[in-house]
């Protein structure tokens, strides 16, 4: 008789890893376009626990270079701004456009520049030379202007918050024609140029919002700023260095938007908001409206890094409103076709920060494993007979009750683990502990990176796949054989949180790779289980210009 073990079906469907990962563990290489999306979805030019940022820059360079076509760059562009809410990746491949194709660049220019943050990041990467442009061709100079021209002078105003480059270098460099004497004066205001050189526009021509500002940094009195407040439109860090007391930051808070709100409770909380008991209900109401955060389609990871960052002095009654806000955000993740298995990866590297270490004072509390723990968490939430296996080279008994509070249960999840990764694990214990249960798939939440399987560092499955496959092969065969009838097989999704051109699994019909953790990524998901019409690649082409 022949070896069973290397004749067996088994063995000829599992695809040989031909790469390895960072960490040195076997793996499989996205294709170019794939693995590009995957950075233009998770990427943030800040050093992980893998890669650095210059790593991450070459990465993305080389893989641009492999994708000639210039169609699917813009429309990355549009995808990674408006669906992955990034901000640095979009400018990137605008950047690369307009080296590229200017049609195309102005064609995305006006979605992925959204608002003046984005402007100053394109302005500086084009600046840079690191996309094959560095100066402003006058091509580039007429997108530049336009928005420059037809942004709200609120827009504006907002635009001038930060510096290297500022609103003022772009003004400069971009030098665009004022469309009429109101334009031209907030130009000048916005360059500190001497009123004189604004001629024929005085300080009358001023908008009406830039005069309410000024109004407000000259005002005497807390009463004169509050009073201002009622009309000024103005993003708070415009007025935070001349606010009179706590009184006016308790009117600030009043015109903040829910996100502003949200981001915002420590500074609050310093400057004496939370003191008064009604400032701290309204607060409180604010952000636990229900109807709010389900018409503006927040997901529970904002409230979640919220709560994280709140300080020990921000009132309970606040915090708690963060635990009814993630529970209300929970409504717009999607029920799934069937309880799934979900594995968690709690493993050291998931430690760092999700967006990448930034430096002192700018680096995100919100870690790899808070946002894959709150993914499981949201999961679980609305597909309670699912089950969630924390894991890195052990798989965790987690002992959860889907109906806890979903912070309570992502918090608690978290705090498993923090040694090597084995992503094959929780499908192993779905295919010993859970062998007679059915379910439509298995999601994985991890940052890719596996490199131990069956306790063995650097080790191959079978036929030299990976052990995620191997596994994944023999979850197939008992899940077809529990199901029966006219099932279609389980779906494999491994979501990774960290930029990679590898995958523990392959993309084939059973199995999907997507990047990221924005609401895209349930949409994805919730679709691949249902059909295949909801592959990563494909929402991206679906974009249209």
């Amino acid at each position: 008789m022949a070896n069973k073990t290397l004749f067996s079906s088994l063995s000829a469907s599992l695809p040989r890893a031909t790469a390895h990962n960072a960490a040195g563990g076997p793996a499989y290489v996205l294709q170019p376009k794939h693995a590009l999306a995957q950075f233009a979805s998770t990427g943030c030019f800040n050093g992980t626990f893998y890669a650095d940022a210059d790593t991450q820059l070459n990465t993305l360079k080389s893989l641009i270079d492999q994708v000639i076509d210039n169609v699917f760059l813009a429309k990355l562009a549009v995808y990674s701004r408006e669906r992955a809410c990034l901000k640095d990746m979009p400018a990137a491949l605008a950047a690369t456009l307009a080296a590229r194709d200017t049609v195309l660049f102005h064609e995305v220019f006006d979605r992925v520049v959204d608002n003046g943050r984005v402007l100053r990041t394109l302005f500086q990467m084009i600046r840079s030379g690191q996309f094959g442009k560095k100066s402003l061709s006058s091509s580039l100079q007429r997108a530049f202007q336009r928005w420059l021209n037809s942004a709200s002078p609120e827009k504006l105003l907002s635009a001038s918050i930060g510096h290297d480059p500022s609103l003022r270098d772009i003004l400069r460099m971009a030098r665009p024609t004022p469309k009429d004497n109101s334009r031209r004066a907030l130009f000048g205001w916005l360059t500190d140029k001497e009123q004189s050189k604004w001629a024929p526009a005085t300080e009358v021509d001023l908008p009406e919002q830039a005069r309410l500002l000024i109004a407000f940094r000259a005002a005497e009195t807390a009463e004169q700023q509050i009073a201002l407040l009622g009309k000024l439109h103005a993003r708070w860090d415009l007025l935070a260095d001349t606010a009179k007391g706590v009184k006016v930051w308790a009117a600030i808070a009043r015109t903040m938007g829910s996100q502003a709100l949200r981001m915002n409770l420590n500074t609050l909380q310093r400057h004496g908001v939370f003191e008064d008991p009604a400032m701290v209900q309204e607060v409180a109401n604010r952000l636990g409206d229900e109807d709010e955060i389900r018409r503006s389609r927040q997901f529970p990871y904002q409230f979640f890094a919220a709560y994280l960052n709140a300080t020990d002095a921000v009132p309970q009654v606040i915090k708690t409103a963060l635990h009814k806000a993630a529970e209300s955000a929970c409504g717009n993740v999607p029920e799934l076709s069937g309880p799934v298995v979900i594995g968690l990866d709690v493993s050291g590297s998931m430690q760092s920060a999700v967006t990448g270490n930034r430096g002192r004072g700018g680096t995100t509390k919100m870690r790899c494993v808070d946002v894959a723990a709150l993914v499981a968490a949201a999961f679980l939430r609305r597909n309670p007979d699912s089950i969630v296996v924390p894991f890195d080279t052990q798989a965790f008994d987690a002992k959860v009750d889907p109906s806890d509070s979903i912070l309570s249960l992502a918090e608690r999840l978290a705090k498993f683990g923090g040694g090597g990764t084995d992503c094959s694990l929780p499908i192993r214990k779905a295919n010993t502990d859970y062998a007679q249960r059915k379910f439509a798939g298995v999601i994985l939440v991890s940052d890719n990176e596996s490199w131990v399987y069956q306790g063995r560092p650097y080790f191959y499955g079978t036929n030299g796949s990976t052990g995620a496959m191997t596994e994944w092969e023999q979850f197939v065969q008992n899940q077809v054989r529990l199901h029966g009838g006219d099932f279609n097989g389980p779906k494999l999704i491994c979501i990774d949180l960290q930029p990679s051109q590898t995958t523990q699994a392959p993309e084939r019909s059973d199995i999907l790779n997507v990047g990221g953790f924005s609401d895209a990524v349930f949409d994805v998901i919730s679709a691949f289980l249902t059909s295949d019409s909801g592959r990563f690649i494909a929402e991206v082409e679906a974009v249209s210009l």
